[in-house]
C-alpha cells in the first residue's frame, strides 16, 4: 500500500514514541501464535495416547497448561493494545495540534476549523491504531504460516494441498487492501466536509438564528451525508465480498487438507492424533477471517494517518533575525501587496502607508479583503506576491518573538485560552507575560473589569466555567491586547459586539492620544471610521481612495459601504 513520505514519517514516529509497547505487544502476540500452534500437535499426541491406552496425564496438564497460557496472553494482548492505542493517538495529537499552532491561521485557510477538529480528533484516533495494527497482523501472518509448516511436517502432502489455494487467497487480501483504502478515503473527506460546514455554522449561530436560514444552513452541512453514506456503504460491502469470497475458499482448502489426511489415515501413514492435528493446522492457515480484519483495520489507520499528514505537509512560517529599531514608531507599510484566496485575487497590488502613532481604518463591502489585510499586517498570513514593512523592517525577517511583542491584535471572536480569565488577559509571548497589576488596568480600559469582578471567583474564575455574552467575549480580546501593547494595535472587528456607550468608551481609548501604537482598525460602522485620523476604502481587491472620513462621505460609493443613500447627508 503506497505512503507518501510524510505519513511514512509520522507513522515511524509514532511507532518510535511507543516502542516498548509495540515491541511487547509483538512479542506476546507471537507468542500466543506460537502456543495456539503447540495446541493442536498436543492435542493430537493425548488423543493417540487415549486410544493406545497409554499414561496420558502428562499431555493433559500440557493441553491445559497451554489453553491458560493463551487465555492469559489474550488478556494481556488487550491491555497493551488499549494503551498502545491510546498513547499513540495522544503523540499523534500533540504533534499536529503543535504544527497546527506553527503555521498559525493559515492552517485553517486551508482547511476550514471542522475539518482540522475532525483530523485531529477522529483521524489521529484511528491512525493511532496503526502500531497495534502491524503487531496483531505479524501474528495473523504468522498463524497461517505457521501452520503450513506444521501441515508440512505432519506429512509433505497435506502443505501442498493447502498451498494449492494459497494463491487465491493471496489475491484476495491485495484486492481487499486496495479497494478498502480508496472507500476508507472517501469516507473520510465526506467527514471532513460535514464537520467544517457544522463549524462554520456553529461559530455563525446568532446570525442564522436572527436571519431565520437555520433550515437552509441544516440542510448545507447535511449535504455530504449521502455521500458519506455510500461510502460507507462501499466499504462495508468491500469487506462483505471479501469475507464471502474468504467463507467459500477457506472451507474447501480445509476440506482438502482433512480428506488427504484421511486418506493417509487409511494408509496408515497418519495417526488419529495427526489427523485432530491437521485439521486444526488447516484452520490456523486458513484463518483469512482474522487477516481481513486485521488487514481492514491497518488500512483504515494509515488512510487516516494520510489525512494528518496533509495537515504536516503545510509549511510553517520562516522567521528572520533583524530587529526592529529602538526608536520606531511603528510605521506600517505594505508594498504591492497581493493575496489570494481558494483560486480568487482578493488583495490585488495593494500600496498603503500608515504612519507612525496614527489610526487607519479599513472600510469596504463584504468581502473586500479588510480582515486579509489586517491578518498580513500582523503576519497572521503572508502575501502571495509584495511585502509588508513594521517600521522598515520587512515582517518576515522578524524573530518571531519579536514580532509577536510588537504586534497585539484583537477579533470580533476571540479565542479565549488560559486557565483563569487573569491567565486569558496575560496569555502572550513567552517571557513577556504582564503583571496582575498590568491585567487589572487593560481590563479597565477595555471595560471588563466590572463583570469579571463580578465572577465567582473574579479574576481567578476558570475561563471555560466563566459565562460570557459576545460583547463580554470581545472585552477580554480587546483587554489581552492592551494588556500587551506594542507598537501596533490591529482591531478586526473587534467592537462589532459592544453595546454603543461600551464601544464609544472603548474607541475613547484607541482613538484617543493615551496610546502612542499605530492602529489599523476594521470598521464596518460609520461612527468607527469618523474617528480615525485616515480611512483606507478597498474595493475590487484594491485601495480606491485614503482619506478623512469626512472627505470619502463625499462619494456615493462609499456612503453605499455603510447603507447610506442621501448624497446630502452629513458623515455620522
Amino acid at each position: 500500500m503506497p505512503m507518501d513520505r510524510t505519513t511514512g514519517e509520522l507513522l515511524g514516529a509514532a511507532t518510535r514514541h511507543s516502542a516498548g509497547r509495540c515491541v511487547a505487544l509483538c512479542l506476546v502476540s507471537v507468542t500466543a501464535t506460537g502456543a495456539g500452534l503447540l495446541l493442536p500437535a498436543a492435542l493430537g499426541r493425548t488423543l493417540d495416547l487415549l486410544i493406545a491406552h497409554a499414561p496420558a496425564a502428562r499431555w493433559v496438564l500440557y493441553c491445559a497448561a497451554l489453553v491458560a497460557l493463551l487465555t492469559l496472553l489474550d488478556a494481556c494482548e488487550t491491555v497493551l493494545a488499549g494503551t498502545l492505542d491510546a498513547r499513540t493517538a495522544a503523540f499523534l495529537r500533540r504533534r499536529v495540534t503543535r504544527h497546527v499552532l506553527a503555521v498559525g491561521p493559515r492552517a485553517a485557510d486551508r482547511f476550514g476549523a471542522g475539518d482540522l477538529v475532525a483530523r485531529i480528533v477522529g483521524n489521529a484516533a484511528q491512525a493511532g491504531t496503526a502500531p497495534g495494527a502491524r503487531a496483531a497482523l505479524l501474528a495473523a501472518l504468522a498463524g497461517p504460516l505457521g501452520a503450513v509448516v506444521a501441515l508440512a511436517l505432519v506429512d509433505p502432502w497435506l502443505a501442498a494441498v493447502f498451498l494449492a489455494g494459497a494463491p487465491v487467497l493471496t489475491l484476495l487480501l491485495r484486492t481487499l487492501a486496495r479497494d478498502t483504502s480508496a472507500c476508507v478515503a472517501d469516507y473520510q473527506r465526506s467527514q471532513g466536509r460535514i464537520a467544517a460546514a457544522l463549524a462554520e455554522a456553529v461559530a455563525g449561530a446568532r446570525t442564522i438564528r436572527a436571519a431565520g436560514t437555520a433550515d437552509r444552513d441544516t440542510a448545507r452541512v447535511l449535504r455530504p451525508l449521502p455521500e458519506l453514506s455510500r461510502a460507507g456503504l462501499r466499504m462495508w460491502r468491500v469487506q462483505g465480498r471479501a469475507a464471502a469470497q474468504a467463507v467459500a475458499v477457506a472451507p474447501l482448502l480445509h476440506l482438502g487438507v482433512v480428506a488427504v489426511a484421511g486418506v493417509l489415515l487409511t494408509r496408515h501413514r497418519l495417526s488419529a492424533g495427526d489427523v485432530l492435528a491437521a485439521s486444526r493446522y488447516a484452520v490456523l492457515a486458513t484463518g483469512v477471517g482474522v487477516l481481513v480484519g486485521r488487514l481492514s483495520g491497518l488500512v483504515r489507520s494509515r488512510t487516516a494517518a494520510a489525512r494528518l499528514g496533509e495537515v504536516l505537509d503545510q509549511p510553517v512560517p520562516a522567521h528572520g533575525e533583524r530587529r526592529l529599531p529602538a526608536d520606531g514608531t511603528g510605521r506600517l507599510e505594505l508594498r504591492g501587496v497581493t493575496a489570494r484566496r481558494g483560486g480568487r485575487t482578493v488583495l490585488d497590488g495593494v500600496d498603503l502607508v500608515v504612519p507612525g502613532g496614527r489610526t487607519l481604518a479599513l472600510v469596504g463591502r463584504s468581502g473586500a479583503g479588510k480582515s486579509l489585510l489586517a491578518a498580513l499586517a500582523g503576519r497572521l498570513a503572508d502575501p502571495d506576491a509584495g511585502e509588508v514593512l513594521l517600521d522598515g523592517v520587512p515582517l518576515a525577517a522578524l524573530p518571531r518573538d519579536e514580532l509577536r511583542a510588537a504586534v497585539a491584535q484583537a477579533f470580533d471572536r476571540p479565542a479565549l485560552l488560559g486557565g483563569t480569565v487573569e491567565a486569558t488577559i496575560a496569555l502572550g509571548p513567552p517571557g513577556r507575560t504582564p503583571s496582575a497589576r498590568r491585567v487589572r488596568e487593560a481590563a479597565r480600559t477595555a471595560r471588563a473589569d466590572d463583570f469579571v469582578r463580578r465572577l465567582p471567583q473574579g479574576y481567578a474564575t476558570p475561563c471555560a466555567h466563566a459565562p460570557h455574552s459576545g460583547g463580554e467575549a470581545q472585552r477580554l480580546g480587546l483587554a489581552r491586547a492592551f494588556a500587551h501593547g506594542g507598537r501596533l494595535l490591529i482591531l478586526d472587528d473587534a467592537l462589532s459586539s459592544l453595546d454603543t456607550v461600551t464601544e464609544r468608551q472603548v474607541t475613547d481609548v484607541v482613538f484617543g492620544s493615551t496610546t502612542t501604537a499605530t492602529r489599523l482598525v476594521v470598521a464596518h460602522r460609520a461612527a468607527t471610521a469618523a474617528r480615525a485620523d485616515a480611512v483606507a476604502w478597498l474595493d475590487g481587491g484594491r485601495v480606491r481612495a485614503v482619506g478623512t472620513h469626512r472627505e470619502l462621505w463625499r462619494t456615493p460609493g462609499y456612503r453605499a459601504v455603510f447603507g447610506a443613500a442621501p448624497a446630502g447627508e452629513g458623515p455620522r
